[in-house]
This record gives structure tokens, sequence and C-alpha cells, in this order.
């Protein structure tokens, strides 16, 4: 018989080749936010020539670390540009920081505290003003948020500001002004990525590295404890996803039920961590008529 991770394996293989597989798209233009080389931000102007398009902010993946940045992204940006949305691809500051490596992983840290914070929400409340300036075929007052994987739970974080604990430096008023938040295979809840061994600990690393850090921290950052929001929020998970498996969704839909709010999850059958910012797949269809379901 054959064996079923084998094959299971060999589909996240391909899966992941044909993601990667597409050139780097390059931006319409780029604008910084701050005076750190990472604070930068891509704009794609809408492919088919359309004024007062919907903004959609997106945050890459890469579990926080260092290695992995915007440009993997950039084929998804421009598929959706050829949507019809206005984009702007956000890099932010990753490991390595002054975190210590968790439980003896080798190889890059995951994340910056509070520096990633620090750089997303600076992002964001730029964002408004960026735009006028470099993208005037952007409408921010349609401005939907989305990330993958670890960005996604940058994108939730983002979307939940105005819940932080009173005297956190990220916490905002008022909610955001936002479409909503689609949230794309997101590690959304930190004690459960961090059972089921999600990333190398890459959640404990991103809040400094030891235990203590990490549950004095999690207030702040765990998309789990930051609800409800009261704003649009649906995530987008492949069922075969063994990068960040769909358990995160299960749970982080379970909480905000549990709290008086309706998120709403597209599971996507057969699907694995990729496809769905895959411009050649069908789950990448999926995630951007969810962002269109919010933006229009």
């Amino acid at each position: 018989m054959p064996d079923p991770d084998k094959s299971g394996a060999a589909r996240e293989e391909a899966e992941e080749a044909s993601a990667f597989s597409h050139p780097a798209v390059p931006p319409d233009v780029s604008a910084a936010y701050g005076d750190h080389p990472d604070q930068i931000v891509d704009f794609y102007a809408p492919r088919n020539g359309a004024t007062a398009a919907p903004l959609v902010v997106v945050l890459h993946g890469g579990a926080w670390r260092a290695p992995y940045d915007r440009q993997y992204l950039t084929p998804f940006c421009d598929f959706l540009a050829r949507r019809g949305f206005a984009v702007a691809n956000v890099e932010y500051r990753r490991g390595p920081g002054t975190a210590v490596p968790h439980q003896g992983a080798e190889g890059p840290v995951a994340g910056r505290w509070p520096e990633t914070f620090d750089d997303v929400a600076t992002a964001l409340d730029a964002m408004p003003a960026l735009a006028a300036e470099h993208l005037p075929s952007a409408d921010p007052r349609r401005t939907v948020v989305t990330g993958h994987s670890a960005g996604g739970q940058l994108a939730l974080w983002a979307g939940a500001r105005h819940v932080l604990p009173e005297g956190a430096p990220w916490r905002t008023p008022n909610s955001a002004a936002l479409r909503g938040v689609v949230a794309i295979a997101p590690l959304a809840g930190f004690v459960l990525a961090e059972e089921l061994g999600v990333c190398d600990g890459a959640c404990v690393q991103f809040l400094g590295g030891m235990r203590e850090l990490f549950d004095e921290r999690r207030p702040y950052a765990d998309p789990v404890e930051l609800l409800p929001t009261g704003v649009a929020t649906t995530l987008v998970q492949g069922r075969t996803d063994t990068t960040v498996p769909f358990e995160l969704a299960e749970a982080y839909a379970d909480a905000a039920a549990k709290a008086g709010e309706v998120v709403g999850v597209t599971f996507l059958e057969d699907v694995g961590h990729f496809p769905v910012i895959d411009p050649a797949a069908d789950a990448c269809a999926v995630v951007a008529e969810e962002i269109a379901q919010l933006a229009w």
C-alpha cells in the first residue's frame, strides 16, 4: 500500500515548488515608512486602470525569520493587482533580535520584540498618507489587511490593536478603519502552535525565547487572546497544511465564538500551506474572493 505520509510530503513539496516557481514581480513604486532598511512598502497599482480601488495591505510570513522577506509574495501581490486591487506589500524587521533560541533550536531566530510590532503598527498608521502620495489609484477607506502564515498572525494583530492591554505602545483608542482582515493559514494561537511544534518553536522565540517572557508577552501578541475585535475577519486554511495545521484556525474561530464574535473560516480540502498564495492554484483565487467580499 502507498505510504500516506510519503505521498503527503510529495504533494506538499510539489505545492511549495509551484508557489516559488513564479519570478518576483517588481513593484510600481516603493516608499519608506521609517529609517531602517526593512521599513519599506512596495506598491502595486490595479492592472485594470481602476481608480478608487480597494487597498489590500499584505504582510508576508516566514516565521518572522530574517531569511524570509516580502519577495516571495510579490507574485501574489501582482495577482491581486490583476484582480483590480491596489496592493501594499509591507516589509518589517524580523529576527535575529535579542531573543534566545528556544529549546536549543538552531538556525535563524524568529522575530524581534518589540521591533516587529513597532514596524507593523507604524506601517499601518502611515498607510493612508503613503498611499495618497504613492498610489493615488487606491482608496484607503476600503482597506483590507491580509497576511500569510506568520503574516496572518500580524494581520489579525493589526485588526486588534484597539483591544490590546492598557499601556501597550501599539494600542489605538478605536478600532482600525478597515473593511476587514483575511488571515491566510495564520499562526492564530501561540499556545496551540507550540504544542503542535509549529515552525520549530517560533512563537516562543518571537516573544523572547524564554517561557516566562512568552507568558508575560502573549496578551500583547497572541491573536487568540485579542478577541472579540469587532472587525470583520475571515481565515482561509488548507486542510492538509502541515506547516500551520488547520487546528489553529479551528481554535481561533472557537475562541471568537466564545467571545461572542463570528469569524469566517474557509477550509480548503486537499490544500496545503502554499497553494493559498500561488497564483497558479485555485486556492489563491478563493483568497482573492474572500478579500473582495470584504473590500467591495
